[in-house]
């Protein structure tokens, strides 16, 4: 069992990534960048300036902005300025009216907002924001985390800097992970010091089921609820999971405003993490206690592979939270350390180099993909089915085979990265 010390650090760290959030979190960081600005200049700004990473520019392209029915960071940026509040974080549009969007339109048609790339940066998350008004100027930026601010300036005078030895805003303290020490954890903290993870099940199943009641995005989830999807995919557990988790999404990619629980950043990750593990324990009349280890088990799973990740890469954050996933569905049927082992390497063989090319609607369907492999990863793993260490990336070790993975997402894929970037960038209209 985990010390009482280092289980406070743990669910401290659960409790920093695991958060609610209201629409992409991309575009919605560059708001809350923007609100933090409009606040230090302490009126709303003429012009402002956007210089974003290539990451957060590819990930803010083709979202819905909730509540907007707009697509894209210019009414992001608008609307951050106008109504946006640094306090709510990543719920930092939650005050968004009608009324605000009208004035977030002109404020967008009077040519008010400069976005741009951020050159010669090394951070993939990285959003600096410059406000102008009545001859004053502030500027924001947030660096490293969706919700982390690095530096804080107004006409000149330095309120925040990180890298000068200042401690960031929303940054985080590190908590040294092992999949072992992930799943210790899980299974043997004291489950009243886990009852708040059930919050994710509210949030998320919420999201998902308001996606049923309504048309958003591609309608996944919804297709697979209606009369061809049923003969096609059946009415099963595992039809009900994709389902869950691809509804959630598209609400979320659409713009709805709806709240969902998110991890290390992502809403998807959030959704990806929780709807597999809730449905499977509700269908198969799992009691709480185990539903909290393995929501425990798969949001700790994610947070520990983003680590040696990063916030933002060229791989598909679906197969972190994925992976997430399968080993909260080997606890639920009853498997062990050496089955979750198994569960992760299974998807890591197999979906390893499922690239990001952005946040958008479409997003659904790979998280469909995602938590599809879930599921059969870890029913492969309950059967003692397991890809060996001759195959591929995969090491006897899960954590240097998680580390294979990280590392081809975090350094291999840069290029793919800048490509995918630049085609996104020189469509024909």
């Amino acid at each position: 069992m985990i010390a009482q010390e280092e289980r406070k650090r743990i669910i401290d760290l659960i409790n920093r990534e695991v958060v609610p959030a209201i629409g992409c979190t991309e575009p919605i960081a560059v708001a809350l960048c923007v609100a933090r600005a409009t606040e230090t200049l302490g009126r709303t700004p003429e012009k402002i300036a956007a210089r974003l990473s290539a990451n957060i520019l590819k990930n803010a392209m083709g979202v819905g902005i909730p509540g907007t029915g707009m697509i894209g960071l210019p009414i992001a940026i608008a609307l951050g300025a106008l109504v946006g509040r640094s306090e709510y974080k990543l719920e930092v549009l939650r005050d968004a009216t009608p009324e605000a969007v009208e004035r977030g339109r002109r404020y967008i048609d009077e040519k008010r907002i400069a976005i741009s790339l951020k050159e010669h940066i090394e951070e993939k998350l990285y959003i600096e924001i410059e406000a102008e008004a009545d001859g004053h100027r502030a500027t924001a930026v947030i660096a490293g985390g969706h919700t982390s601010f690095v530096y804080i300036a107004r006409d000149g005078e330095v309120l925040l800097d990180a890298a000068a030895g200042g401690k960031s805003e929303g940054g985080s303290e590190a908590v040294e992970l092992t999949l072992r020490k992930v799943w210790d954890f899980a299974t043997t903290a004291p489950v009243e010091e886990l009852r708040f993870i059930l919050e994710t099940r509210r949030l998320n199943k919420a999201a998902a089921e308001r996606s049923f009641e309504d048309n958003f995005g591609h309608c996944v989830g919804k297709t697979m609820r209606c009369e061809a999807g049923l003969r096609t995919m059946g009415d099963s557990v595992f039809s009900h999971i994709l389902a869950y988790t691809s509804a959630a999404c598209d609400a979320r990619m659409a713009g709805a405003m709806i709240p969902v629980m998110s991890n290390s950043g992502s809403g998807n990750q959030g959704i990806a993490a929780t709807m597999p593990v809730v449905v499977y324990a509700e269908e198969t009349g799992a009691d709480e206690e185990r539903l909290i280890r393995a929501l425990t088990l798969s949001h700790l799973t994610v947070i520990y592979i983003k680590q040696s990740l990063g916030r933002l890469s060229a791989l598909c954050g679906c197969v972190v939270a994925a992976s997430g996933s399968s080993c909260g569905l080997v606890y639920l049927m009853g498997g062990g350390f050496d089955e979750v082992a198994a569960a992760v390497k299974n998807m890591i063989a197999t979906l390893t180099g499922m690239l990001c090319d952005g946040a958008k609607p479409s997003c659904a369907m790979k998280l469909m993909s995602g938590v599809s492999t879930a599921v059969i990863s870890a029913m492969l793993a309950m059967e003692h089915r397991c890809v060996t260490a001759v195959e591929g990336i995969i090491d006897n070790d899960v954590d240097r085979s998680i580390h294979n993975l990280t590392r081809i997402g975090r350094d291999g894929m840069n290029e793919t990265d800048r490509l995918v970037l630049d085609i996104m960038t020189h469509k024909c209209d």
